[in-house]
């Protein structure tokens, strides 16, 4: 943590240094600007619609002193919108939209995209903001399922029938999977080009004529399939129709099965024909529950005979399934060209009514930038919302307010990743060692002390920080017992000089030996009863 702390200071530096020229570059070069560094009640207007309970709230990025808005609860729906001071054109010169998100707790399915709206005058109001609210761009992160893109639609209206279609960017770039901080731009260009950016890179380049980039393509289709036109009767579509001189051979069985009984098959020998495939578990009782009446007869559960195993077979033996020679199935007669084919049949190509040309697009201006989402997620952050006419000034905010939070949450998170990467490996490490040592528990000299070390490994494997000092006394557990074999053994019984009967009854000392060696023994193989483990055979 504290190096994490350590790395982070320069970050943390810059941004305080850029503070002062950032205020001076907001209040100069950006259209419209809003940091979140103020409350946002009474600037922006939540919608009093009832479906969007989401509660907004102002709060910190986590880790930093930076404000912005938050997105305070699960699925739910929200609605917010901020109006401009003076609507935006978008038709003359470059215009760029950015804006800064972050998923605190991930994105598994929901947006986090902004509607920059038309005026008031298509049909909306503030306070009634929702997902019908007209826009002229929806920009930004949505993942839900199969869905991982980042939007980017133009609501366009056609000049010939005044209605407004949306057109989708093809094959947009993905949301990207992680919880820090990122920046997207979009920079419209006067030449038709559209550049969406992520962190500053570029991630998809277009043009809005283009029919290659948009799906619809703002320009429709001169010509349109005739919706009146209608394929004729007689119209016939097959290419290859079935030979009508064609007859089927008389040798053509067409009920000869496809399989047969293969009559060379011999019964292999030793085949057990009196013994069933699987018998009943004889080791199986009825349980001390069992009540016949309520459960029925109990039965005791099958197994496989263990008399199959070495058999080559058990049961009523049967020949094998061959494929029948003389199987050819249903007789088809065969396909010939077909002498009145005329193709696929398509309507004819009429003007489209709905086409026009188009030089540029006729962006609606916007007078207003909206949230309307629904999440499963919460702790999506908004920061940084920015409109300006430069793309150089868009660059000097993600410079001044991006970065340095971004580069402090990737040295974290590769702090975090350090960490975890050692653990999963000191985790991987204890695991061979425990196997090992449940195989080292089953060496026959260490029988004697089999108990002992396993109890040891289980305390080891649900106390991980115990792993040394099990293995220390594993080890000397080791080599007390190679110590007994080599030097302990029993001690040769002292030969017997004159003796006398009344000596008889005296205890040798080598019986003594035995006697003590062999209660130790017994200590150690008449231990309590122990649990059984995984590792028990």
């Amino acid at each position: 943590m504290e190096e994490t702390k350590r790395r982070a200071l320069p970050y943390v530096f810059l941004l305080l240094i850029s503070s002062f020229a950032f205020q001076l570059l907001a209040s100069t070069d950006a259209i419209f600007y809003e940091s979140f560094d103020e409350d946002f009640n009474g600037r922006w207007i939540a919608s009093e619609k009832d479906e969007y309970e989401g509660v907004w709230k102002h709060s910190k990025s986590e880790g930093h002193d930076d404000y912005g808005l938050l997105v305070s609860e699960k699925a739910r729906k929200y609605a917010i919108v901020k109006e401009l001071d003076e609507p935006v054109k978008l038709k003359d010169g470059t215009v760029v939209l950015q804006f800064e998100t972050r998923l605190q707790n991930g994105l598994e399915c929901g947006g986090a995209y902004l509607k920059y709206l038309r005026p008031q005058e298509a049909g909306w109001v503030p306070k009634g903001f929702d997902n019908e609210s007209p826009y002229s761009i929806m920009f930004g992160p949505d993942k839900c399922g199969a869905t991982n893109k980042v939007h980017f639609i133009l609501k366009h209206k056609n000049p010939k029938t005044g209605e407004f279609v949306e057109h989708h960017v093809k094959f947009p770039p993905s949301v990207p999977s992680d919880k820090l901080s990122h920046v997207y731009t979009a920079i419209l260009k006067p030449d038709n080009e559209l550049r969406i950016l992520i962190d500053g890179e570029e991630k998809k380049k277009v043009n809005f004529l283009s029919s290659e980039d948009f799906e619809p393509a703002l320009i429709p289709a001169k010509t349109i399939p005739d919706p009146d036109d209608k394929k004729p009767a007689d119209w016939d579509e097959r290419a290859k129709i079935p030979d009508p001189d064609a007859t089927k051979p008389d040798d053509w069985d067409e009920d000869a099965p496809m399989e047969i009984e293969d009559a060379e098959a011999v019964k292999p020998e030793g085949w057990l024909d009196d013994e069933p495939e699987e018998v009943e578990d004889p080791e199986a009782s009825k349980p001390e529950d069992w009540d016949d009446e309520e459960d029925g007869e109990w039965e005791a559960p099958k197994i496989e005979n263990p008399k199959c195993e070495e058999a080559p077979g058990c049961g009523e033996w049967k020949r094998p399934m061959k494929r029948n020679p003389e199987y050819k199935g249903k007789w088809h007669a065969p396909l010939i060209d077909n002498p009145n084919y005329k193709g696929i049949w398509k309507p004819q190509q009429i003007s489209n009514p709905a086409y026009f040309e188009l030089d540029k697009p006729d962006f609606e201006p916007i007078a207003a930038i909206g949230i309307e989402i629904w999440t499963m997620q919460d702790g999506i952050l908004f920061d940084n919302i920015l409109i300006a006419s430069d793309e150089k000034v868009a660059e000097s905010y993600r410079q001044t307010t991006w970065k340095p939070k971004f580069e402090v949450e990737k040295e974290k998170q590769k702090a975090e990743e350090e960490t975890g990467s050692l653990s999963d490996s000191l985790k991987g490490f204890q695991k061979v060692v425990f196997d090992q040592l449940y195989k080292i528990a089953d060496i026959p000299f260490l029988q004697n002390h089999k108990f002992k070390i396993l109890d040891l490994v289980e305390k080891a494997e649900k106390q991980p920080n115990l792993t040394v000092g099990v293995l220390v006394s594993i080890v000397v557990i080791i080599f007390t017992v190679l110590l007994k074999l080599l030097f302990g053994g029993k001690k040769p019984a002292k030969a017997k000089v004159s003796v006398e009967p009344k000596k008889e009854e005296t205890t040798e000392p080598s019986n003594n030996e035995d006697s003590s060696e062999e209660k130790e023994q017994n200590e150690d193989t008449t231990a309590a009863p122990r649990r059984r483990t995984r590792r028990d055979t």
